[in-house]
């Protein structure tokens, strides 16, 4: 992908705004994310050893995965529906035993 092509991103996992949170199931209906590609690189190479004890094999190789870097510029979607309310966990208190003391 080109340096400063627009792209979007239609499969919407989450949308969080402060308080408001959608979850999708598995993902978000009508939302959609707009981004910019700020283009290409590698990451840090990777070594792979491969090692063999007895037989004399081994073999050093190396791996960078390519990526592409992107600039997140809108989130469109539903409106966030507020979170679910958490249950809260009910401890039940242990009666105090009394003694006569």
């Amino acid at each position: 992908m080109a340096e400063g092509d627009s792209i979007d991103l239609e499969r919407v996992l989450l949308i969080a705004d402060g308080d408001n949170l959608t979850v999708g199931a598995p993902t978000v209906e009508g939302a959609k994310v707009v981004a910019t590609s700020q283009g290409e690189g590698k990451s840090k190479k990777i070594v792979v050893f491969k090692y063999k004890p007895k037989v004399r094999y081994r073999k050093k190789t190396g791996h960078r995965q390519f990526y592409t870097r992107l600039i997140i510029d809108q989130i469109v979607g539903q409106e966030a529906m507020p979170a679910p309310a958490k249950k809260k966990a009910t401890r039940r208190k242990k009666e105090v035993k009394e003694n006569g003391t």
